[in-house]
């Protein structure tokens, strides 16, 4: 059964491209036809590329890797901030700090020395700076939190990514692409799918839109997490049984051994 149905998808508006006059060619395949100057996208073949990424990131969550959220424009950034932690994914909102990925070493850096700010703010190590000197310390904190503080918790480099708009977060596709990290992304008529691995033909501007895909994407990922906590949980559960069960072959032979002497 799809996670999404056509319906679904036409009222919220996901059928809605751009002007035909700045379409790009390779989106041909997924575009149904023109109406009034806009091209119109083929929401069966949204929701089919839809059910694949969403079956692949489920995969991905319940090996127990990160996926990477971006979404910088201002139609989807709140929202992903919202959505996305409940998840425990990590994300990007505000703007992509050049070589995230391909320099994450640094990275990486920048996100310990924000903890070591937040140490001093809690163990009263900061209070004994002078007035100046919490300023600043308190503004660089400010500016690092709010850049980084979403992934202080990615400790590797991510999995996958999943973007919104592909051609604003371009530097971010070009990163994971030189890694070989696949990428998952809404790609509206302007842009060009050959760029990214999993392409979800819709419009990337509107939040209805957008809300309605990470629908179905948060869903998946959260199907994958409960069925690797459930797998765990069952594994843990085994492990005393089968220790049990390999001590009493070893009971018996102490017990024969006994009688023979």
């Amino acid at each position: 059964m799809a996670r999404v149905s056509f319906d679904e998808l036409l009222e919220a508006g996901v059928h809605f491209g751009h002007l035909s006059r700045k379409w790009n060619p390779n989106m041909a395949p997924y575009i149904f036809g023109e109406k009034k100057g806009i091209h119109i996208i083929d929401l069966n073949k949204t929701a089919v590329k839809l059910e694949e990424a969403a079956n692949a990131m489920k995969q991905i969550a319940k090996s127990g890797k990160k996926i990477l959220f971006v979404a910088t424009k201002k139609q989807a950034k709140d929202l992903v901030a919202e959505r996305i932690t409940a998840i425990g994914m990590p994300f990007v909102t505000e703007r992509w700090p050049g070589g995230m990925l391909t320099n994450f070493v640094t990275i990486r850096k920048a996100v310990r020395k924000m903890a070591s700010i937040e140490k001093m703010e809690a163990d009263g190590t900061a209070a004994t700076l002078s007035k100046r000197e919490r300023l600043q310390l308190s503004r660089t904190h400010m500016k690092m939190h709010k850049v980084l503080g979403s992934i202080a918790d990615m400790n590797r480099v991510p999995a996958a990514l999943f973007v919104i708009d592909v051609m604003k977060e371009h530097i971010a596709v070009a990163e994971a692409k030189r890694l070989g990290i696949p990428v998952f992304a809404m790609v509206d008529t302007n842009s060009d799918p050959r760029k990214v691995d999993f392409a979800i033909p819709a419009n990337d501007d509107a939040t209805k839109s957008i809300s309605k895909i990470l629908d179905v994407v948060i869903e998946a990922i959260a199907e994958g997490l409960t069925e690797r906590k459930s797998e765990k949980d069952k594994n843990e559960d085994a492990a005393p049984a089968e220790v049990a069960a390999d001590a009493k072959p070893e009971a018996k032979t102490r017990k024969r051994t006994t009688k023979a002497n």
